[in-house]
C-alpha cells in the first residue's frame, strides 16, 4: 500500500481513524505501508502530525521515504532516504547503486544542515502556505474546490461547472494567463473531474488578482451558476 498524508496534490490529510484502519489492513492481510512522508509537517489549521509507525505492528511492515523538496523547499537538490526494516532497507541500497551513484557532496552537506539545524524554517513555510490557501478560498468563495489539509496544492472541480480538465486548464491559461494542471490519470472516479491549483511559489500579492484574472472567463460564469443553484 502507497500513501501519502497529507496528499498531493488533493491535500488531502489522514486522522487517526483513518490510519487506524490503513493498519488494520496491513495487519490482516500481510501488506507492507510504503509511507511517502515528504509533506508530513505541511499540515493546515492545527492539524497534529500522525505518523503510521504509531499504531501497533507497523513497525517491522512499514518502508518510510523521506525528501528535502517539500518540507524543506529544497526543490532541485534531489535529497532524500528511505528508512525501514533492515532487510528491506539492505535491498533498497543495491537497487540505489544500480540505478544511481549518490547526490553531489555539496547537495549532502546542505542537508545535513538542514535537517540538523533548527526547524523553526518549516513552521514558517506553513504559515504561508496556509495564508496562500486561505486566499485562493476567499478569492474562489462559491467554486467547487476541494479545501486541502495541508500541502502546496488544490483541487478544483471543474466538471462541476461543465467543463473537463484539459477544456478548463486551456481557459485558464489562454485567458487568465494561470497554468492549472488537468488530473486526467491520476484517478479516475475523482481526479479526472479536476484541475489542480499550485501555490508553492506564488506571493499573496498575486494570488489576489485572481478574482481580477478570472472576470468575464466562461469558467467564472459557469461558477456563478454553481453558486446560485
Amino acid at each position: 500500500m502507497l500513501l501519502m498524508s497529507p496528499s498531493m496534490p488533493s491535500g488531502g490529510w489522514l486522522d487517526e481513524g483513518d490510519w487506524q484502519l490503513v493498519c488494520g489492513l496491513c495487519r490482516d492481510h500481510g501488506l507492507v505501508l510504503v509511507y511517502d512522508a515528504a509533506m508530513e509537517r505541511l499540515l493546515f489549521d492545527g492539524r497534529p502530525l500522525l505518523h503510521p509507525l504509531q499504531f501497533e505492528g507497523m513497525v517491522d511492515r512499514t518502508v518510510v521515504i523521506g525528501s528535502l523538496s517539500k518540507e524543506h523547499r529544497m526543490i532541485g537538490w534531489r535529497v532524500g532516504w528511505v528508512c525501514g526494516p533492515t532487510s528491506t532497507i539492505e535491498d533498497v541500497g543495491w537497487v540505489h547503486v544500480y540505478n544511481t551513484t549518490m547526490p553531489t557532496a555539496i547537495a549532502r552537506a546542505a542537508a545535513n544542515a538542514v535537517l540538523r539545524g533548527d526547524q523553526g524554517h518549516v513552521e514558517e513555510c506553513v504559515e504561508e502556505l496556509e495564508r496562500r490557501r486561505d486566499c485562493i478560498l476567499d478569492c474562489l468563495a462559491g467554486w467547487p474546490v476541494i479545501r486541502p489539509a495541508g500541502g502546496w496544492s488544490m483541487l478544483l472541480d471543474v466538471a462541476a461547472l461543465g467543463f473537463t480538465p484539459e477544456e478548463a486548464s486551456r481557459v485558464l491559461l489562454e485567458q487568465s494567463g494561470i497554468a492549472a494542471t488537468g488530473m486526467t490519470g491520476w484517478g479516475d472516479a475523482v481526479a479526472s473531474r479536476c484541475i489542480r491549483l499550485v501555490f508553492s511559489a506564488e506571493p499573496l500579492e498575486r494570488l489576489r488578482e485572481l478574482p481580477e484574472r478570472l472576470a468575464g472567463t466562461p469558467l467564472a460564469a459557469a461558477a456563478e451558476r454553481h453558486r446560485s443553484a
